[in-house]
């Protein structure tokens, strides 16, 4: 950021703009892919473990209403989810027996 207010102040000359226009078109691509990769793949694995096509994490490109579309399909679809089974856990213990009771006087 200095560097950039540093250049400002001295004035660039032409051969310097067009070297900085190269270098951010160089690092723009891949910051934009390393962005979409981001939000990609999370829907990636949230749409295949909803039972949904993965295919449909794609409409993250489309901007602005490709997430939303995509939320309200992920939202309102019918997951075809599986329930874990409880073969793990051990069945719950039985209450304990309740004191006995002095009699009445």
């Amino acid at each position: 950021m200095f560097n950039l207010a540093f250049f400002l102040q001295q004035g660039l000359n032409p051969d310097q703009i067009s070297h900085i226009v190269v270098a951010a078109m160089a690092i723009l691509p891949i910051i934009i892919l390393v962005c979409l990769a981001i939000v990609i793949i999370p829907f990636w694995f949230i749409s295949k473990k909803a039972g949904l096509s993965p295919w449909l994490s794609l409409l993250v490109l489309v901007p602005c209403v490709g997430t939303l579309i995509l939320l309200y399909v992920l939202a309102f679809a019918e997951w075809k989810v599986v329930p874990a089974p409880q073969l793990g856990y051990p069945p719950p213990y039985p209450p304990p027996p309740m004191p006995p009771q002095l009699p009445p006087q």
